[in-house]
């Protein structure tokens, strides 16, 4: 994330444009390949436009070596929830320690959760994250965040992390998710800043070439992926926020040795992460449109690349973060009518202990903040088919006490670290919701109830939690009659298949034990049109 950056210079010169909030219109992809770029579009490997629409889950680039909140949740469980909101693309910020032989992750719980992750190296619970991420259809780009844990840095290289290992440390990746189509890119280098330039021509500071040096030593391991290079934050005296200044690319583009791999990235925040000239103007929040333009928007508008707003986040607290957000999703075009054609982004943050930004998740690391998710609906995009690869298993809830609760360090608020969450308890896994109502029966040793988390004018997403009654169950079936048109067309931790208007869920392998009084849950999408009632739902233990 973002710490201040200098103040822009620059002075508002568009109104904003005012687009209606429409949900995903179209049909869920099927991609299960390696993606290339044309022009200004993302495309699978059938050459159908694809969006990145997803959010920043950090952990692996602080002390802790691993992603945050799994001293809460069980990993799949967090994953499959990111899915069920509508979120297709994980970044997973990481920094160059967990390179180091024997470097191990801290504040893991394994009680009822994450059982499959014990003894486990960070590399090798990353491995995890990104094998399951794959197989449910969600894609994963890893960012080099940090040189080490200790902090943020300006250039790619520090003292004691040089340009050598940055570059190795890279490679080694390429290698390791070589022909796993489940890691689609890597961000080279989170938010470059001052002295970094971009075409100066000075090999120590000129993050343009330092680029196109670890972008090909990537691509030399694995042509196929994707090359996310982030902007600066000064580029011929005007500055902005750090990562977000691609004034540059136009005289000076990325020319890297596989063509139609380059793909931009610019982070945009709000108040809550520092102020900039442009909240205080006049006519905020009309002149954001034109600020956005000439940062990093002509990139996109103009047909040279792809733009990917790698972090965008807010607190909400304040009318000018509403407003500014709000703007932002309107500018980044909404899906519907738009699919692939537009803006891809990554929200910052699923995370709740980002200190400036608070996350999705509320402090319990399972509740949504539905309105900060609401923000994101019109931009949300269709899912990705399965890459057939998985983590392994795992219990996937508890109601249990954590041994290894712990204190985690923020990625990057404007003091640099943030207290974590230390909640030691978890109760089992919470749907989360943006909209809908919930409902269910059962008398078989086990009840569920269906929330509806997303709808749009042709589907929907829901999230059904299944409830084990006063003994623990060791499998469950769950079914329910659609009270009108609804097709289930894809669903993740769980077998669901639909004859007629009758759909029937049953328990994978690693969520069929669920404890007396707890929990699991599974996700449905699929097509509807009118008005969506709740049915009811019955579910049977084994």
């Amino acid at each position: 994330m973002v710490l201040a950056a200098l103040l822009g210079q620059a002075t508002a010169t568009a109104a904003a444009t005012s687009t209606a909030a429409t949900a995903a219109a179209s049909p869920a992809a099927t991609s299960t390949g390696y993606w290339h770029t044309s022009g200004r579009q993302i495309l699978d490997e059938n050459n159908q436009p694809v969006r990145i629409a997803g959010v920043n889950w950090f952990g692996f680039e602080t002390d802790n070596h691993v992603a945050h909140g799994l001293w809460s949740r069980d990993y799949k469980s967090m994953i499959d929830q990111m899915k069920s909101l509508g979120y297709n693309t994980i970044r997973l910020p990481y920094s160059d320690d967990i390179f180091k032989p024997g470097t191990m992750p801290d504040s893991i719980n394994f009680y009822n959760m994450n059982q499959d992750l014990q003894g486990l190296t960070s590399l090798q619970v990353m491995d995890k994250i990104v094998d399951y991420a794959g197989s449910i259809g969600l894609r994963v780009i890893l960012d080099r965040h940090r040189p080490d844990a200790s902090g943020q840095s300006a250039l790619w290289y520090t003292a004691s992390v040089p340009e050598s290992t940055w570059i190795t440390d890279l490679k080694a990746l390429a290698a390791r998710y070589q022909g796993n189509p489940a890691v689609v890119g890597i961000d080279l280098h989170n938010e470059p800043h001052d002295p970094a330039c971009w075409g100066c021509g000075d090999t120590t500071i000129d993050w343009r070439l330092a680029a196109e040096r670890a972008g090909n030593a990537v691509l030399g391991v694995n042509p196929a992926l994707l090359i996310f290079v982030e902007g600066i934050q000064t580029y011929n005296g005007t500055s902005g926020w750090w990562g977000g200044n691609l004034m540059g690319v136009g005289q000076y583009p990325v020319q890297l040795n596989v063509a139609d791999r380059v793909v931009y990235s610019a982070h945009d925040y709000a108040t809550s992460v520092a102020q900039q000239s442009w909240f205080t103007d006049p006519s905020f929040p009309a002149n954001m449109p034109g600020i956005w333009d000439k940062y990093w928007g002509y990139v996109f508008k103009q047909n040279i690349a792809p733009v990917w707003v790698g972090e965008f986040g807010t607190t909400l607290q304040s009318t000018v973060d509403q407003q500014w957000l709000k703007a932002l999703v309107a500018y980044m075009l909404p899906t519907a009518g738009n699919g692939g054609n537009s803006f891809n982004w990554t929200f910052w943050s699923w995370n709740p202990d980002s200190g400036d930004t608070g996350g999705i998740l509320k402090d319990d690391w399972q509740t949504v903040d539905t309105v900060k998710d609401g923000y994101l609906a019109s931009i949300k995009a269709p899912g990705f088919g399965g890459t057939g690869t998985t983590g392994g298993t795992s219990a996937g809830t508890s109601s249990g006490t954590s041994s290894g609760a712990s204190s985690g360090t923020s990625s990057g608020t404007s003091s640099g670290t943030s207290a974590g969450t230390s909640a030691g308890t978890s109760s089992g896994t919470s749907a989360g919701s943006t909209s809908g109502s919930t409902g269910g029966t059962g008398g078989g040793g086990c009840t569920a109830a269906l929330h509806v988390d997303n709808q749009w004018d042709s589907g929907f997403t829901a999230t059904v939690t299944v409830t084990a009654g006063a003994a623990a169950v060791s499998g469950w079936t769950v079914t329910w009659t659609w009270p009108g048109n609804q097709q289930e067309t894809s669903a993740w931790s769980a077998d669901v298949s639909q004859a007629g208007g009758t759909v029937t869920a049953r328990n994978l392998s690693y969520n069929g034990a669920v404890a007396a009084a707890g929990s699991t849950t599974f996700g449905v999408q699929g097509t509807a049109s009118g008005a969506f009632t709740v049915p009811a739902l019955a579910c049977t233990a084994s």
